[in-house]
């Protein structure tokens, strides 16, 4: 081939490459619904590969995708989706965490370097957790994670970040972990009172600790900056198989004027099509 005709032919393959590709990443559509919902890969089932999941996603509508590592946010962004929740490891993990001073030596550096990332790469939040109680006394356990999050916040307000602190229960899933009722998270986060410390209120794990959950979400809207979703019992489809009514939820917290995520962090029961599930749910929460 004469090199005068080899230029012409790369670019044409170029943009041929180019309009598979834009064939093969569905635009995603524009959802009704004043909530910004966003998944997990639980959504997805077990063993899902994670290009397919993102494409279904961007095929549905979702706008994030949450507790997915720096590695794969190249692929979340090829189908228009943003990394919404930072995942775990710089705010401890479930079991060992904020709640107890030796880990905070350890823990500092580590907050400290993912609100850099996140706010380099657009992500909205990092997730952390109080830690198990481990004989500890609970007012002990707020004492030392109020004196964390004092330490970093000015950071987070910074970079425009929020760390989100899990509630979590102890009853069924995560036995012995100290943030298991609404009030000791929110006198936590009152104490530390940042813009950008805040709760994630997941309420699979709030029915089954304290139940109540509009009452609460309103109570407490002001600490509280971001959702996680999950049917009880069983953390299934949040359909009409489980005791939750998630549709007046969805709309008790849009009529708060919630600006952050909802994030679907359910897994589809046994037998069910998970992305049927995940078109249903969203339709569930399109308030």
């Amino acid at each position: 081939m004469r090199r005068r005709d080899f230029f012409p032919a790369v670019a044409a393959s170029a943009a041929f490459a180019q309009t598979i590709e834009a064939q093969q990443t569905p635009a995603r559509p524009e959802r009704k619904g004043r909530l910004k919902q966003c998944v997990t890969s639980g959504v997805f089932g077990r063993g899902a590969n994670f290009e397919d999941t993102c494409r279904e996603a961007a095929r549905q509508g979702i706008v994030g995708y949450d507790l997915i590592g720096p590695k794969d946010w190249p692929t979340l962004k090829k189908y228009g989706l943003i990394p919404t929740m930072y995942p775990p490891g710089p705010g401890g993990n479930i079991p060992d965490a904020l709640n107890r001073k030796e880990n905070h030596e350890k823990l500092e550096p580590l907050m400290h370097a993912a609100l850099d990332e996140a706010a380099a790469n657009g992500v909205p939040n990092v997730i952390t957790f109080s830690g198990n109680r481990k004989g500890m006394a609970d007012a002990e356990g707020a004492d030392n994670c109020v004196a964390f999050l004092n330490r970093v916040k000015a950071h987070a307000e910074d970079k425009g970040v929020t760390i989100c602190m899990e509630y979590l229960n102890s009853k069924v899933n995560h036995k012995d972990y100290m943030f298991d009722h609404i009030a000791w998270g929110v006198d936590v986060m009152k104490r530390v009172n940042s813009p950008r410390v805040k709760i994630l209120y997941d309420i699979y794990h709030a029915q089954i600790m304290d139940g109540d959950i509009v009452r609460n979400i309103r109570d407490n809207f002001k600490w509280i900056g971001h959702f996680h979703t999950g049917g009880n019992p069983g953390r299934h489809e949040i359909d009409d198989t489980q005791e939750l009514n998630y549709h007046f939820i969805a709309q008790a917290i849009a009529d708060l004027d919630y600006t952050g995520y909802v994030a679907h962090e359910y897994s589809p029961a046994p037998g069910h099509d998970a992305n049927a599930s995940l078109t249903q749910a969203m339709k569930i929460m399109e308030v």
